[in-house]
């Protein structure tokens, strides 16, 4: 009985010094984007403030927010559409024929930083006179994009049973026709926790639309950028761009969260 009372105490607990850190940042972020500059870096810290919206007004009518979101949106769909396109064969193809190897490369050119390739992207782009254009990111972004569906779905394919895709196969169907009309409905979960990872990644990342974009096809973390100058951080603009950015990323997550959370979890069981 006692043990069943301190668990019951302590479990809660547990859990709140976990979570309160972890999402702190993102309740002071939330609140400073609702407050003056003044307020932001007064001290001590200010809890009770009179809220404001200059800051999500500078946001969408100062930095042009609307066309980093056009621009951010087509640059991730692009981007993730051709790593499924891509990825979901290869995937496949390394988890029936079991090539680790490949799978092991794959995994090392996701975990590389990506600054090492920024070089020889802006080589390749500048001379193809390809400089902020679409391509140019949709490619650089599928680098991001296509080591995840890959290294996602291929353990997702092995936890598929091999034997539906056989008996389709005794019933007529090639292994293609069998990959796309058996294993793919059925890998529903997993490539939509691709889809929305890659597509998370491809949406938050910075380094390759700052060198790689300039007016034209800047995405939205440089709206964050924009805010900020050699002499002073608008930390208000700042905190209100990270808002809005983040709000889209957040939404997609919850809508999937049961997927994402199937997904991830079906490629660590064989069966």
């Amino acid at each position: 009985m006692k043990n069943s009372l301190k668990f019951r105490i302590g479990f809660p607990l547990l859990v709140l010094l976990i979570v309160v850190p972890m999402i702190f940042p993102f309740i002071w972020m939330f609140m400073s984007a609702f407050k003056t500059q003044v307020d932001i870096i007064s001290w001590p810290p200010k809890f009770l403030f009179s809220p404001t919206l200059v800051n999500f007004n500078k946001v969408f009518n100062e930095q042009n927010f609307l066309l980093y979101l056009k621009n951010s949106v087509i640059v991730g769909v692009a981007a993730v559409f051709v790593s499924l396109l891509l990825g979901l064969p290869a995937a496949y193809s390394i988890a029936r024929f079991k090539q680790k190897r490949l799978s092991m490369m794959i995994l090392v050119a996701r975990l590389m930083p990506g600054i090492s390739f920024l070089m020889p992207w802006y080589i390749v782009f500048s001379r193809l006179g390809l400089m902020d254009s679409y391509t140019a990111l949709i490619l650089s972004h599928i680098l991001i994009a296509l080591p995840v569906v890959v290294w996602i779905m291929s353990s997702y394919f092995e936890s598929v049973p091999m034997e539906m895709e056989e008996s389709a196969m005794v019933d007529g169907a090639t292994q293609q026709r069998a990959f796309v009309a058996i294993i793919l409905p059925l890998s529903v979960p997993g490539i939509v926790t691709a889809t929305t990872l890659s597509f998370i990644f491809s949406w938050n990342n910075f380094m390759f639309s700052q060198v790689l974009s300039m007016q034209k096809t800047r995405t939205l973390p440089i709206a964050v950028y924009n805010f900020m100058s050699y002499a002073e951080v608008d930390w208000g603009g700042v905190m209100a761009a990270a808002v809005a950015i983040m709000t889209p990323a957040i939404i997609l997550t919850m809508v999937f969260q049961k997927y994402v959370v199937k997904g991830l979890t079906m490629g660590a069981v064989k069966g």
